[in-house]
């Protein structure tokens, strides 16, 4: 039997965007992997993106990706909204799926697409929650299932993620492109970062979100690297408007077995992390926190001493290469004949799951009442 690793021919849609670039980058340093495919909406850059990758085909046509012969993986890396169609079409195709965070516009439209995937059991699927790998975090769920804080009875989060005052309007600031705005973008990872480290799973929320950041120059359409840099633009003429979507949200939740606490999510530039642990998870023979700003992992026990158990790189949001470290294997696993529910990585399911959260989040603050978070099934 061969031992060559199964070839990957990657079709990447939302090539040259805030994401896409990265994780080409990523995936041209990854043996037997080949980007056959970009697509992207504006030309010039489509055109270096092909070139940078080699690439046989460069288009602003998705379906052209999903149907070309030698794409056997799509990368979905386009605004929310753009996901659903696309990914239907890759099932329908057979082709095996990386499909960005969160998953759709919807619960609706994300059921359908864990569906039409799981009934083509041959195909691989991800979801890049990224977060659980970050050393501090890893850390945290082997000290949770060691048993050393006792049974975890409250969670709260803080996960702040300033935005330059400065910077421009992007799609994420359109509610008819971005799903619930922050809340998605990085409320998905949160809550899959602390469902994946307790093992227990949202049963309800009750949440407070606002657009609390002030008005954005409007540049049009641009992504959000160029969004980032706009502060060093001449702006004589470039109007100002406040963003659609909700960038804070302050949300009360419970998970099975009674546990309960709050997580605040926050694009606004005036959240700044690194002031307070990211992460308190609160047992009931201790406490722990989890700052990767400072990369440190404490324990506080009842008697009030307090311990840093583990010391991990500062910052903890570069972890490598994702796709050589995990997507690739992951998939190679599902091409070797594993079921992808048996693989140890991110996928439907679980981007199915963060949707529930969310999108019940952003309900229960438009209702100001609690909402229960619902289940896959």
């Amino acid at each position: 039997m061969s031992t060559e690793p199964h070839p990957v021919g990657v079709g990447v849609l939302g090539a040259t965007g805030y994401i896409g670039e990265p994780y080409r980058a990523e995936m041209r340093q990854c043996d037997g992997v080949r980007i056959v495919a970009v697509c992207a909406r504006r030309k010039e850059p489509l055109q270096r993106a092909a070139i940078e990758d080699g690439a046989d085909l460069a288009t602003d046509d998705w379906r052209q990706v999903i149907e070309h012969p030698d794409v056997n993986y799509v990368v979905v890396g386009t605004p929310d909204a753009l996901h659903h169609e696309a990914v239907m079409a890759a099932a329908a195709a057979g082709k095996h799926l990386f499909c960005e965070k969160p998953l759709a516009m919807n619960v609706g439209e994300a059921r359908e697409m864990l569906k039409a995937y799981l009934d083509k059991e041959t195909l691989a699927h991800f979801v890049p929650l990224w977060t659980r790998w970050s050393p501090g975090f890893i850390a945290a769920k082997e000290l949770v299932e060691s048993g050393a804080i006792g049974e975890v009875k409250a969670v709260i989060y803080r996960w702040h993620n300033p935005r330059p005052s400065d910077m421009a309007l992007t799609w994420r600031d359109d509610p008819s492109l971005s799903s619930s705005g922050t809340i998605a973008d990085v409320g998905s990872h949160a809550y899959d970062t602390v469902r994946w480290i307790i093992g227990k799973d949202a049963t309800k929320v009750l949440a407070h979100a606002d657009t609390i950041t002030p008005a954005k120059l409007d540049f049009g359409n641009v992504n959000l690297t160029e969004a980032l840099d706009c502060g060093d633009k001449v702006t004589d003429g470039i109007s100002s408007r406040k963003g659609n979507t909700v960038d804070y949200a302050n949300i009360a939740w419970e998970f099975e077995g009674g546990v309960v606490g709050s997580i605040v999510l926050s694009h606004a530039p005036f959240l700044r992390r690194g002031l307070v642990p990211e992460l308190e998870l609160h047992g009931t023979s201790a406490s722990l926190t989890v700052d990767r700003f400072h990369g440190k992992v404490t324990i506080g026990r009842p008697d009030n001493s307090v311990e840093v158990v583990k010391e991990v790189d500062p910052g903890g949001f570069d972890i490598g290469n994702r796709f050589e470290k995990w997507v690739i294997p992951a998939l190679r696993e599902v091409m070797g004949g594993k079921s992808q529910l048996e693989v140890d990585a991110p996928n439907l399911v679980d981007g199915l799951k963060a949707q529930l959260f969310t999108d019940a989040s952003l309900k229960s603050s438009k209702i100001g009442e609690w909402v229960d978070v619902g289940t896959v099934d």
